[in-house]
Order: C-alpha cells, then sequence, then structure tokens
C-alpha cells in the first residue's frame, strides 16, 4: 500500500510516478475524500473539546449548588454525535482504503520509463564459454528439439495429466521426475548452505489476509485458485472464518510470516527459503505457451525472501539477484539479467530485476527467476515493522525472488544438454542428485 502521508504532503510526485506505470489518478477524488476527512475530524475534535468544557462546566454549577440540567442535557446527547462521526469518518477511511489497496508500487528512481518489456533494460548476460559477451549461445550442432520433444522420452506425460486435472498440468515418471527433484534439492541445498537462508516448510493454502498482505488481493482474486471446505471439522479451531486460497508462490507465506509483528534489529536481516508448488489460474493469460511446461497451473518454485531493514534493500537486491545467478551458473545455463521498465514490473514492486535462461529450441531467452524490492508496500499492509531501542516503530523492507523457478529450469536443462541422439547429458551439479548418472535416456 501506498504511504498516504506521502500523497498528502507532495501529491503531485506520487501521480506522475503512477501515470510511469500507466495508472490514471484522480486527484480530484482524493481530494474531495481528504477534504471530507478532514471537515469530520475538525467536527470530532469540536465536539470533543465541548464536552470536556460542559463536564467542567457542570462540575462547576453543582459545586455552587446551582441547576445543570441544562448543560446534563446537552453532555448526554453528545456520545451520540460522536458515534455518528465515528461511523462517518470509518466510512471515508475505508473508501480511501479499498481505493489505495488497487495502486501499484511507486518506481524507484532508476527504474526505466515504459509501457511494456520492450522497454526493459538489458544489464548483463553470461554464457558459458562465450568469446563475444553481448552474443547470443551459439547454436547446437544439431536440430533442436523442444522440451516436450525430449522429455516425453524419459517420462513426462502430458495425457495422463490431461485425465487427471485437464491441461496445462503434467506427470513426471522415472529419470525426468527425479531429475525435477534433484533441481529443487540442488537450488535449496545452495540457498540454504551457501548464501544463508534459512529453509522452511510453509502451507500451501492461506487465508485472504495473506494474501491481501503480499498484494495478491484485492487485486488478482481471479489469478488464485480458491479453496471450498466441505465440512466444518470437529472442533471450533477447525471452522473457516475466511476465504482460503491456494498459493500462487511461497513469497506469500515466507513474507506473511512477519505481519503483525515488530522485529529487533537483531533479527534483522531475515532470509528465507522454501521449496513449494504454486498455483495459478492463469486468468488473462491469452493462451500462451500451450505446449510443454512453460506456463502451468501448478509448478515449483525454490523462492528466496529477505527481510531488512530500509537502508539494506537496494544492497539486498543486488544480493539476491547473484544468488540466482549463482543458480544457473553452477548448472552451466546461459543466461541475461534485464531490469524492468515501470510498466513491465510487478504489483508490488519499486524495482526488478528479471533473470532469462536461453532455450535453444525456441532461439530466445525466456523469464527463470524474477527478484523484486518491494520497499515498504508490503510491510505496510502486513503491518510488519522494526524498532529501533525505545523508538517509533518504521516499516522493514521486504524483497523477494525465485531461485529458481524449478520447471523452467528443467525446461532449460532438457534444450540445453540434449545430445544428437536423443539423450540428455547431465549437468555436472546435478550428477550426485542422481546417483553419479551423467545421462539420461528413453
Amino acid at each position: 500500500m501506498l504511504d498516504i502521508n506521502l500523497l498528502r504532503k507532495d501529491l503531485p510526485s506520487v501521480v506522475q510516478a503512477l501515470a510511469t506505470r500507466g495508472v490514471d489518478f484522480d486527484t480530484q477524488r482524493f481530494n474531495q475524500l481528504e477534504a471530507r476527512r478532514k471537515s469530520v475530524q475538525v467536527e470530532t475534535e469540536t465536539l470533543q473539546a465541548r464536552r470536556n468544557a460542559v463536564s467542567k462546566l457542570i462540575g462547576q454549577l453543582k459545586s455552587k449548588g446551582e441547576d445543570a440540567s441544562k448543560e446534563m442535557a446537552e453532555s448526554q446527547q453528545i456520545p451520540q454525535q460522536l458515534h455518528e462521526l465515528e461511523q462517518q469518518l470509518s466510512v471515508i477511511q475505508n473508501e480511501l482504503t479499498t481505493w489505495l489497496n488497487g495502486l501499484p508500487n511507486l518506481p524507484h528512481s532508476s527504474v526505466p520509463v515504459g509501457d511494456s518489456e520492450e522497454q526493459n533494460i538489458e544489464v548483463r548476460r553470461w554464457v558459458p564459454n562465450a568469446t563475444d559477451p553481448a552474443a547470443d549461445p551459439a547454436p547446437l550442432a544439431f536440430e533442436a528439439r523442444d522440451h516436450v520433444e525430449i522429455g516425453e522420452k524419459i517420462g513426462l506425460d502430458f495425457e495422463a495429466a490431461r485425465k487427471l486435472s485437464g491441461s496445462r498440468f503434467m506427470v513426471l515418471r522415472g529419470s525426468i521426475a527425479r531429475l525435477h527433484r534433484a533441481l529443487a534439492q540442488f537450488m535449496l541445498d545452495m540457498q540454504t548452505l551457501e548464501h544463508g537462508y534459512t529453509e522452511c516448510y510453509t502451507p500451501y493454502i492461506v487465508n485472504s489476509s495473506t494474501l491481501y498482505g503480499t498484494g495478491q488481493l484485492p487485486k488478482f482474486k481471479d489469478d488464485m485458485f480458491w479453496v471450498t471446505k466441505g465440512g466444518q471439522g470437529h472442533d471450533a479451531e477447525d471452522t473457516v472464518a475466511e476465504d482460503l486460497y491456494l498459493i500462487s508462490t511461497s513469497e506469500i507465506t515466507l513474507t506473511g510470516m512477519v505481519r503483525d509483528e515488530i522485529l529487533s534489529p537483531a533479527e534483522l536481516p531475515v532470509k528465507l527459503t522454501a521449496h513449494s508448488p504454486c498455483f495459478r489460474s492463469e486468468a488473462g493469460s491469452g493462451g500462451r505457451d500451450t505446449r510443454g511446461i512453460i506456463r502451468q497451473h501448478q509448478f515449483d518454485k525454490v523462492e528466496m525472501v529477505q527481510i531488512v531493514r530500509p537502508e539494506q534493500s537496494y544492497e539486498a537486491l543486488d544480493q539476491m539477484v547473484g544468488h540466482a545467478e549463482a543458480v544457473l551458473q553452477r548448472l552451466g545455463l546461459p543466461y541475461r539479467v534485464v531490469l524492468l521498465s515501470t510498466g513491465d514490473m510487478g504489483f508490488s514492486a519499486a524495482k526488478t530485476f528479471d533473470l532469462e535462461v536461453w532455450l535453444p529450441a525456441q532461439n530466445t531467452w525466456r523469464e527463470i527467476s524474477s527478484v523484486s524490492n518491494c520497499e515498504a508496500f508490503q510491510a505496510r499492509r502486513l503491518q510488519a515493522r522494526y524498532r529501533l531501542d525505545k523508538g517509533r516503530p518504521e516499516y522493514v523492507h521486504t524483497l523477494n525472488g525465485s531461485g529458481l523457478a524449478v520447471g523452467r529450469a528443467l525446461v532449460a536443462i532438457l534444450e540445453n544438454y540434449q545430445q544428437a541422439d536423443g539423450s540428455l547429458r547431465v549437468p555436472e551439479a546435478l550428477r550426485p542428485y542422481l546417483g553419479g548418472a551423467e545421462v539420461l535416456e528413453s
């Protein structure tokens, strides 16, 4: 959520920043709501002052033995009047909050302005053994097969998944299932043992309050899978008090754990990671990437989250990008780092870097990780704060990123490590997780 105080102090800069994200902020509506709020607050303060004055006057009149019935009658009416003003203020604040909930984060000053991915800026690329750091990876020495053709030979089964669940699901059997599991384990080991994250196992089903805190609700409700509970359970604790949803990323649960918390400086930074399935309805995807496992309703991801002090968040952003890059380099996969423009960033992000991996069969780069600094946007919604000494609590900054998307890493390995005979060479980093296997064959 945007800082309401910033809107009140410097509305023009907020309007300008939102415009770079394609948002036309209604300043007239905001000013009208603010005028109503101020009017009600002034009236409330005036009435509270009158209540105190009348109470004092009643005491003085009674001490003198004089009639205070008129003042007592007025005093009895004031609580109801204050209650009505309180209700008016609540209506105004709820309208303002509902409106602000639908507004994206303000972009950092270093983010390029643009209305689409066309204005994204490539920062760097990494290609093993490349002589020209700006060139695309060299083509394979044979005609590249896509990941579907390679994967189906070692256990990728879309027909079984279609029978079980429908389109955009997959079943993995045998060698490819082991490879998928090895990737997740390898990524977790790197993030925990080498990069200092604490591994977590979190729920795959969350309440609406958690999704509101990280920015998925209310704007992206149609992108979520909702859960309906069949029964009331055996005790009061089993009763569902609000809607439940399948997580679209474990960023939701890892970040949500600091909701309504006031952390001490000694607890920061908080560095968490988790491997989890992710569920997305892909509403509005327009039928893109229907072939293969690029865009699925269910996929796995190893997520990184950091909770830090504000002055450390951009250093943490660079660090997290490096953590994702390290995984790709260890796997020997060509990739590039791209700084997203204002029109291509996610809702909660103030600055985002995407890592895009090279896919030979498509002859293009495809996103495999997105690392974002949300600054205090999520923390304000979550009421996640920290306190310096005995001072006033301040909002933390939250960051999240994929380290990496397991399914897309699987795609990249299938296409980059394929051999002319249709077999798959196993990256050296994964061989210990596959019993030393160097090649996977049908």
